[in-house]
């Protein structure tokens, strides 16, 4: 499913569809995927169920220790008007709380890669933070590192320090969200390597609620928001194997692409890899099967 489709107020992101519905928000997973900030024009099937499936895993091993916007996600529970589009929304839909977004995408970095890497050989230093010299490519940092950015609506979010986060959300909020983001990342990282699962980097976000109670919101902890790498096959100083959608990026590198839109199609077995990889991950991290689309 690319698009749903419901008689409601609604914002489109590059995965979800979001729904005023007053009082609440419906949030729906589509099938649609992104990279390099631009949507590919197909899907992979059932990728909606999975995100929905393990975002609501960990929303609910975390519960009492990270207040999120989670209501329901079963249609049955939604409110009644919601009821003819219940073929739409099984299994790929959250009823959330209504929060005003803080416009800062709170990033933990426990490993060394992707833009952070590029960071380090430029400079020495991940989004400012000075780290020992001599690290390899996908070594494990010396701790974590909280690294904000912007929320861009177009183009590329924008690392920032912690005094520009501090100016955009209060130096109260945003030092919260640090706190919550390392202690979060933490634990569900080492949750995960139990399971044989590296979370190499993730990001979360916060919203407040009309009370100025600050909580967890959208998808946590997903291969969209994530890099997964299998820790049994974990060897730093090169690219890693993943669970996420860094199949799909090392694919469109390969392809005479500028990385604007129009976006190619992804191939049969960029979608199957992908596909296989998402469910692997839900697997390890769960202990459940998920059956796909």
């Amino acid at each position: 499913m690319l698009q749903s489709d419901l008689p409601f107020p609604v914002r489109r992101g590059k995965v979800r569809d979001v729904y005023d519905l007053g009082n609440t928000l419906l949030i729906v997973a589509t099938d649609r995927i992104s990279a390099f900030d631009c949507i590919m024009p197909n899907g992979i099937p059932g990728k909606g169920t999975m995100l929905t499936a393990l975002s609501l895993f960990w929303f609910e091993l975390f519960a009492a220790k990270f207040e999120n916007h989670l209501i329901a996600t079963d249609p049955a529970h939604y409110p009644a008007n919601l009821a003819a589009y219940a073929g739409q929304l099984r299994g790929r839909s959250m009823l959330v709380k209504k929060a005003d977004v803080v416009p800062i995408e709170c990033v933990a970095r426990g490993y060394l890669a992707g833009s952070g890497w590029k960071d380090y050989l430029a400079t020495g230093k991940v989004c400012g933070h000075a780290l020992p010299a001599g690290l390899r490519q996908c070594d494990r940092l010396p701790e974590p590192l909280f690294t904000p950015a912007t929320k861009e609506s177009i183009g590329h979010d924008l690392n920032i320090d912690m005094a520009t986060a501090e100016k955009i959300a209060t130096p109260a909020i945003a030092r919260e969200m640090r706190k919550r983001t390392l202690d979060l990342y933490t634990q569900a990282a080492d949750y995960a390597r139990n399971k044989g699962v590296i979370i190499a980097d993730t990001k979360f976000e916060f919203g407040l609620l009309g009370d100025g109670k600050l909580i967890l919101i959208d998808e946590v902890l997903t291969p969209d928001s994530s890099r997964f790498w299998p820790a049994d096959r974990y060897a730093p100083g090169r690219d890693q194997e993943s669970f996420d959608k860094q199949f799909v990026r090392n694919y469109l590198e390969t392809v005479k692409w500028n990385k604007t839109p129009p976006a190619p199609e992804l191939p049969a077995d960029v979608v199957s890899g992908t596909q296989k990889r998402y469910l692997e991950a839900y697997r390890l991290l769960t202990g459940r099967e998920l059956v796909s689309e």
